[in-house]
């Protein structure tokens, strides 16, 4: 402790030397009348002064002290205005100048403080956040003018860090992902489609794997996306688990690729969602609870004779309704077929983890006002659907993935050996 005390002590004592004590005294008043605010002006010219010393510290190192010059061609030139970036925010510094026979000697601090990499990177995050360029003046820097930063500014940062992104995003390579479980669901923007996949490997971990755009959600756009995943490394098997909202671009689309092996689970939401709305209010009730019942058994067989006995009911009430769960009774009894329980059919009975992402996005990209064009919006996506990975954990159930597994590939020997037999 009293080690931890003297060098506190020799930290105060530095500040003191070095910045006055009236201007400590100064930074404390404005942190008790502003609150953070104050703090972060105290730090932001703390800041400064850190990266002005690093930059004479270096001058010093080169030149030598005055009373004794390391060469006669190497001299201190005055200093000049100047610009650095101190965490993510640029802001005004004195720029010490060194002068050789050959003219300006750079020093390589000053081009480091002045790299601006670091700070698009920062920015982006906050931007992400919510945050819109445009704003950026307003709520981060006191003012924009007294920094160097300009509205414009910015959005040429933030263009060059979401190219960046963009260019990650779409050229990853995938051949890590062992896929197990696969999203596909598509969201809207500025009038065009976006059809994007999220992966659930074999460990229970998330990615979003890959989208691509169109003006509707077709199967040819989700042929496109098959096949750019592909192309990064991404083994696209029968024995992946296709989870979807039923839309009939994606459901064609697969269909074609896998023929009869195709898994693919509907989800159960959307499909109690499309029954209802067939429904006059006095059925909905009764019928969301026999769908919910039925789906609950853990026995194939049983919850399939439930949905039946419901589809024959709603038969008697409105026959698009019993349709509409006829046409789907197989493909929403997916994860009943492959026996699988608990937690994990409750994480795949249903496009939740994608939409969950979605919600992320949609709040990331709140302050967009107007897409300009397709890069941009491809740009924006790529970043967000990144910054949303930051905050993926493991699915729910994921312990039961190698018991899915097995059931998958014991379901692919019978279907071998049944053919074999005929």
């Amino acid at each position: 402790m009293k080690g931890t005390t003297r060098e506190r002590k020799k930290a105060i004592r530095g500040i003191e030397d070095g910045c006055g004590r009236q201007w400590v005294v100064e930074q404390m008043h404005q942190l008790l009348v502003k609150g953070k605010q104050g703090f972060d002006t105290c730090m932001k010219e703390m800041g400064k002064l850190m990266a002005e010393t690093i930059m004479y510290i270096e001058r010093e190192e080169i030149a030598g002290p005055d009373y004794q010059p390391k060469s006669s061609e190497v001299r201190k030139w005055a200093s000049q205005g100047g610009s650095v970036y101190v965490g993510d925010q640029k802001i005004r510094a004195q720029h010490p100048r060194l002068r050789g026979p050959e003219g300006e000697i750079a020093l390589e601090s000053y081009n480091k403080l002045k790299e601006r990499e670091g700070f698009s990177e920062e920015l982006l995050e906050k931007v992400v956040r919510g945050v819109s360029c445009q704003k950026y003046a307003e709520t981060v820097v006191d003012a924009a003018k007294a920094f160097g930063v300009s509205a414009s500014s910015v959005s040429r940062h933030i263009i060059e860090a979401t190219a960046k992104q963009l260019e990650e995003f779409r050229e990853r390579s995938l051949s890590s992902h062992t896929p197990f479980a696969i999203f596909l669901d598509t969201i809207h923007r500025g009038g065009e489609a976006f059809i994007i996949a999220l992966g659930v490997d074999t460990s229970g971990d998330k990615q979003a794997l890959g989208f691509w755009q169109g003006a509707t959600e077709n199967h040819e756009i989700c042929e496109e996306l098959f096949s750019d995943m592909e192309r990064r490394g991404l083994a696209l098997s029968r024995k992946v688990i296709w989870v979807t909202d039923g839309g009939k671009g994606v459901i064609k689309a697969l269909r074609e690729r896998f023929g009869k092996k195709l898994i693919h689970q509907r989800c159960t939401i959307h499909k109690d969602r499309n029954i209802q709305g067939h429904l006059a209010k006095r059925y909905r009730k009764e019928a969301h609870w026999r769908y919910r019942t039925a789906l609950e058994q853990n026995s194939y067989e049983d919850a399939r004779r439930m949905l039946l006995d419901m589809e024959k009911w709603l038969r008697g009430i409105n026959e698009s309704a019993a349709d509409s769960l006829l046409e789907a009774t197989e493909e929403i009894l997916t994860l009943h077929r492959l026996k699988i329980t608990g937690l994990l059919r409750k994480t795949l009975h249903s496009t939740n983890p994608i939409e969950s992402m979605f919600s992320k996005v949609r709040d990331a990209e709140g302050n967009i006002k107007r897409y300009r064009n397709s890069s941009m919006m491809q740009r924006w996506l790529a970043s967000v659907l990144l910054y949303c990975e930051k905050g993926f954990n493991r699915i729910r159930g994921h312990a039961s993935i190698p018991d899915a597994i097995r059931n998958i590939d014991a379901g692919d020997e019978k279907d071998t050996d049944a053919r074999m037999a005929a």
